[in-house]
């Protein structure tokens, strides 16, 4: 036993060692697919470094944390190198041919379309490029010189377009694209949880049940790719509670059995809906006399307290205890 605390505290002093050798280190989170152990084995590998970058891949997640040299390397060029070793990130993709080479077990759902496609023309090798680093730092200044110059140049060219055509600047600016709020993928998901709680306000057993059942087809398209690196996490831990419980209120009409299973749902909706993006409040509400005196919660876009577990017998039983925004 003395002999294996031994070995562990020299593994995690190796390992210290190794972290504390990166000089002039920045850590970052990204996502990269992939699907087992060996994915681990092969994404670390490609990611590493020594002395200059190291990856932290968690097959469970999908997300790894990368800690690099920021003179000697960048976030790019690690996810470059290991999209040559077969796996996509939402920057780079692996190539068609390299990621059909990859076992059977490792080849992952490729969610991703849109990234830039990997080239081995495209990876440097790594040596101590701290001049090119300085030079890179000059290349951009001097480009946001020159972006400032044109800018300023429009804008004098804006001016003087404008006091001699007013009205072509008026149609200039109806043509300026409008940039829309960014909203969750799971909108849908949320949606239909609104929609299952809005009928059990009514004590309504066949609404409940049809509204559950699409929940349910809501919550099994989700394309986890498509997700915010902390909703991809929490629904990672709460995908399979929410669809059982979806499921069990779609299977039956029965208001009693449903609200036994909204109480559970609602609490890992919550857990979701807080870490997503909304265009409006959501109201987390809490009747006090639900669960059998224990206590439940539930989720609203409404502020006014409207009980679904006890529906018209005690229609505003409860209080907001938290306003999501």
């Amino acid at each position: 036993m003395k002999s294996f605390n031994i070995i562990s505290m020299i593994a995690i002093l190796l390992s210290t060692s190794c972290d504390a050798q990166i000089k002039n280190s920045k850590t970052e989170t990204v996502k990269i697919y992939g699907n087992c152990g060996m994915c681990e084995k092969t994404i670390e590998k490609a990611g590493y470094l020594k002395k200059v970058a190291k990856v932290d891949w968690d097959k469970d997640t999908k997300m790894a944390t990368i800690t690099y040299d920021t003179k000697k390397t960048s976030q790019a060029e690690i996810l470059k190198r290991i999209a040559l070793a077969g796996y996509d990130s939402d920057i780079f993709l692996a190539p068609d041919d390299i990621y059909a080479k990859l076992p059977g077990c490792c080849q992952y759902d490729r969610v991703r379309k849109t990234a830039n496609i990997a080239e081995k023309s495209a990876i440097e090798p790594i040596i101590d490029r701290s001049q090119d680093h300085a030079n890179h730092q000059q290349t951009n200044q001097t480009e946001a010189k020159t972006v400032d110059h044109s800018a300023h140049t429009e804008a004098k060219s804006n001016q003087t377009s404008t006091s001699s055509a007013g009205q072509s600047d008026k149609n200039h600016k109806s043509t300026t694209p409008v940039v829309k709020p960014e909203i969750s993928h799971l909108t849908a998901v949320f949606d239909h949880y609104f929609a299952v709680k809005d009928a059990l306000v009514k004590t309504d057993g066949n609404t409940a049940s049809a509204k559950a059942k699409e929940l349910l087809k809501a919550i099994n398209a989700v394309k986890m790719g498509q997700l915010a690196n902390d909703e991809h996490v929490v629904w990672m831990k709460v995908m399979k509670d929410l669809a059982l419980d979806a499921e069990h209120i779609g299977d039956t009409k029965e208001t009693s059995h449903q609200r036994d299973h909204f109480i559970n749902l609602s609490t890992n909706m919550y857990d979701l809906i807080k870490v997503s993006k909304h265009d409006a409040p959501i109201y987390y509400q809490h009747c006090p006399m639900a669960n059998n005196g224990k206590g439940a919660n539930w989720l609203s876009k409404e502020n006014k307290v409207q009980n679904p577990y006890y529906g018209s017998v005690m229609l505003t039983c409860g209080k907001v205890v938290e306003t999501i925004k």
